[in-house]
């Protein structure tokens, strides 16, 4: 009978041997998600940790990629969520209504000072922009389908939601980076200008 030490090591290396290989896809998820490193790196390894600690209910053989970026996307739900509350607190501390003791000092930190850099080593600059600017539920679908090749019913899994709501978010997002890439566009002349009378007439 295998000790409960050795059964551990088995079951991190499996672990190990089905998880790690999705890590660049991941990460490169949680930095467009995120869009500065340390907090991308802080989803990844709180992604893996919940990963491995709820190992038990992943069913080898099955899309292991997906049931990990369905753990990103909860996580990624959760904190966006819990910031956006501390975002709420801080806002009323200065406006005199909380005593400061209510808030955690370090996420104070990270809205005060957030990184800026982001490393989208397959987009341009303009297209990060225009991605950053979108609701982050359509930020996240555009991610998984045009960035990470996820089927539209795969991405239902992951987002827990309708095929007709993941469709649905997808035109709206994708119509939105069009309108904000079309100057974009024109400017690099990959668009020709829109000729003076159909603008007009299409006011």
């Amino acid at each position: 009978m295998k000790s409960t030490e050795s059964q551990q090591r088995e079951r991190k290396k499996l672990f190990e041997e089905t998880t790690l290989k999705h890590l660049d896809d991941l990460y490169g998820t949680a930095l467009r998600l995120c869009r500065n490193e340390r907090d991308a790196e802080d989803l990844v390894q709180e992604t893996y940790l919940k990963g491995f600690k709820y190992f038990h209910q992943y069913t080898q053989g099955t899309n292991c990629r997906a049931w990990l970026f369905k753990i990103l996307r909860n996580t990624f739900i959760n904190a966006y969520r819990r910031k956006a509350k501390e975002r709420e607190i801080l806002q009323r501390q200065e406006n005199g209504s909380l005593q400061k003791s209510l808030i955690c000092a370090d996420s104070v930190e990270r809205f005060a000072n957030p990184e800026q850099r982001v490393l989208y080593s397959s987009l341009g600059d303009d297209v990060v922009k225009a991605l950053d600017g979108l609701r982050p539920e359509f930020r996240m679908v555009v991610v998984l389908s045009d960035l990470q090749g996820f089927s539209y019913k795969e991405i239902a899994a992951i987002m827990e939601v309708p095929i007709g709501t993941v469709m649905s978010r997808l035109f709206r997002a994708r119509r939105t980076l069009r309108a904000e890439l079309r100057q974009f566009g024109i400017q690099q002349g990959y668009l020709e200008p829109m000729p003076l009378k159909l603008a007009v007439g299409s006011s």
